[in-house]
């Protein structure tokens, strides 16, 4: 995703501007792997290969939002990780897997 995306981005839920950006991994102006996070409504939206994945919760699937957490737990903010909507890890969960 190229960082100027940022500028008309909103959350698809609840229309909330500008969205926070979780840098993960970058290149320049292009973010390979990240989130974006709604302040408002505490949803994260990840970006996989450079894609914002920016999908209404029944849209979404669990699994891959939950892999995508596992991955990235450790770099991620908590308050993604365990409270992110629509999808988050429990505590043990991330415990049980290192």
């Amino acid at each position: 995703m190229k960082r100027k995306l940022l500028d008309i981005l909103a959350c698809p839920i609840d229309k909330h501007y500008p969205l926070e950006l979780i840098e993960l991994e970058s290149e320049g102006e292009v973010i390979a792997e990240g989130a974006l996070l709604c302040s408002k409504c505490q949803r994260f939206y990840p970006i996989i290969n450079e894609i914002p994945v920016m999908l209404p919760d029944d849209l979404r699937r669990r699994e891959e939002d939950l892999e995508f957490l596992r991955r990235w737990s450790e770099k991620l903010p908590e308050q993604v990780v365990y409270e992110g909507k629509p999808n988050h890890l429990e505590k043990e969960q991330t415990q049980a897997s290192k």
